[in-house]
């Protein structure tokens, strides 16, 4: 049986017909499928290119296929290839096929209406909350508000609809948007390490006099992470007598104005702004040099980048957001867009070196639960779930 994957992320195509990516979705991903699957069709955006950095990674491979959507970026794109969007998403799924969107996503919004006007059962991967992801300040756009309640009240539709349900965190989503009383539910990060991404011993006490190295991790493309917050918290801070600078991995629309804020609050030789890296060693390598990971982001489903930082002992501060109460304890999290409360926390951390001690043991404990072991089971028995709900289904048509 083919399972069709939908998702929001986009990819590049060289024209030899390989698929790019610089995100965790490269093929190692989608053979996770392919352990209850024979073949794997993934429905995302892509967009033709000469070439691509050695960097990237491939992400189509042996029985793992891509149904490209054309490319857009933002919802004015969309509205102007919207006939053509909708009829490549649509043309994307035949009977036989099992089905499983990761939400939330326009993709999804598109798909779900054809699934739900032929009786199709299809499953979902919650992994975002559109709500906090339309957050004020969250995104800079006119039709924000509309967004805000739009894409949550579509989510819950899916959600009710859904024959299956897997929410990456342990009860955050879950609450939010409900499944429906009959469906088979379950909760698994899609974040997996190996065992190559944890440090084998906490970081010891230290005290650096002063000068410490912050770390975020996060796209740029929009400002659901909070970096301008962030930024602003620094600025609040140095003045204190703590000699910071922060590294900013990720990239996208907003660098520049980023850039022009860290110049505006006079800040900008204590913020470098590494762009976007490759996923694995690159991105670990930066981690190890911080004292401190930040992630004072608006929305979240359960983050990645803090999972690997907590895996590599680093002491973190969050945001109460999404799947990160699951993740910190109540010390470590600020309200989302509180620059003064943000700024306040980074003084307390940094000034308790043994509480730091006991920010990385804990970190590195909890981050053990997302290894590729305790991971996988869960997983599987999802994946099962779906082909015998659509095997049963399409027996009955």
């Amino acid at each position: 049986m083919k399972v069709i994957v939908a998702l929001e992320h986009r990819f590049s195509k060289t024209p030899d017909g390989a698929v790019w990516t610089q995100s965790p979705f490269f093929y190692k991903f989608w053979q996770r499928y392919l352990e209850v699957f024979e073949q794997v069709s993934v429905v995302a955006r892509i967009r033709h290119v000469p070439s691509v950095s050695t960097q990237w990674r491939q992400a189509n491979g042996e029985r793992v296929a891509f149904t490209p959507v054309p490319y857009y970026v933002g919802p004015w794109q969309y509205l102007c290839r919207a006939r053509q969007i909708t009829q490549a998403i649509r043309q994307s799924v035949t009977p036989n096929d099992a089905v499983i969107m990761r939400v939330s996503s326009q993709i999804a919004d598109c798909l779900e209406p054809q699934l739900q006007h032929t009786r199709h059962p299809y499953a979902l991967e919650v992994v975002a909350d559109p709500y906090d992801a339309f957050a004020p300040g969250s995104i800079k756009h006119v039709l924000r508000p509309i967004f805000r309640w739009w894409f949550p009240r579509r989510l819950r539709q899916q959600c009710r609809r859904a024959y299956a349900i897997s929410y990456v965190t342990e009860f955050a989503l879950q609450q939010r948007y409900p499944p429906a009383s009959e469906a088979w539910t379950t909760h698994y990060s899609s974040v997996e390490l190996p065992q190559a991404a944890f440090v084998t011993e906490p970081r010891r006490s230290c005290t650096n006099y002063g000068d410490w190295s912050l770390i975020m991790v996060g796209t740029l493309a929009q400002l659901y992470k909070a970096p301008d917050i962030l930024i602003h918290a620094i600025a609040l801070c140095i003045p204190k007598g703590l000699n910071l600078r922060l590294t900013i991995v990720g990239d996208g629309q907003h660098q520049s104005d980023l850039e022009a804020l860290a110049a505006q609050l006079d800040i900008r030789d204590h913020v470098e702004f590494r762009g976007r890296l490759p996923a694995g060693e690159a991105i670990i390598r930066e981690l190890d040099q911080a004292d401190l990971f930040v992630l004072p982001s608006y929305q979240e489903g359960l983050p990645r980048a803090m999972i690997e930082a907590m895996a590599r002992g680093l002491p973190c501060i969050g945001s109460t957001v999404g799947g990160i109460p699951e993740l910190l304890p109540e010390g470590d999290r600020v309200p989302p867009g509180d620059v003064v409360a943000l700024a306040e926390k980074i003084q307390e951390v940094l000034g308790d070196p043994q509480r730091m001690t006991q920010m990385s043991e804990r970190n590195l404990s909890r981050a053990q639960n997302y290894s590729n072991t305790k991971l996988s089971q869960k997983r599987t028995e999802f994946y099962q779930t779906v082909r015998q709900i659509t095997t049963d289904w399409i027996a009955e048509q």
